[in-house]
């Protein structure tokens, strides 16, 4: 069993994701450091098909998305587990209009933000 932290994979089969290895590479950071932001919450991970990964969106090139460890602990502070959260920000919001996940990309992001922190109290 891995110590690496990880959850169900609750992802559709559409969700891609990336193993830590190439997490570490595109961070550019060694991969014992990604393990470190998976444990602080900085980055939630599923284990799919055996292997530990992280999914796409929570990457804006070679960082990691702004506004998620921030989303990450406020949920988790509201009770939250990383399978709820991961559900919550993978499920088509109309009135986003899309994904939380995605809109952490845009505009919607401090809007994900507002309805985290409504949602964890």
């Amino acid at each position: 069993m891995s110590k690496v932290p990880h959850c169900d994979d609750v992802l559709s089969a559409d969700v891609e994701t990336v193993n830590l290895p190439d997490v570490s590479e595109r961070l550019g950071i060694p991969v014992t450091r990604v393990h470190d932001l998976l444990r602080e919450g900085a980055l939630i991970a599923v284990r799919r098909a055996g292997v530990v990964e992280v999914p796409e969106v929570f990457f804006d090139d070679d960082q990691v998305v702004r506004f998620l460890p921030g989303l990450v602990a406020v949920l988790r502070d509201g009770g939250f587990g990383d399978t709820e959260i991961l559900q919550w920000l993978f499920e088509e919001d109309e009135s986003l209009p899309g994904r939380p996940a995605d809109a952490l990309h845009g505009h919607a992001a401090r809007e994900v933000m507002r309805r985290a922190q409504a949602m964890a109290f």
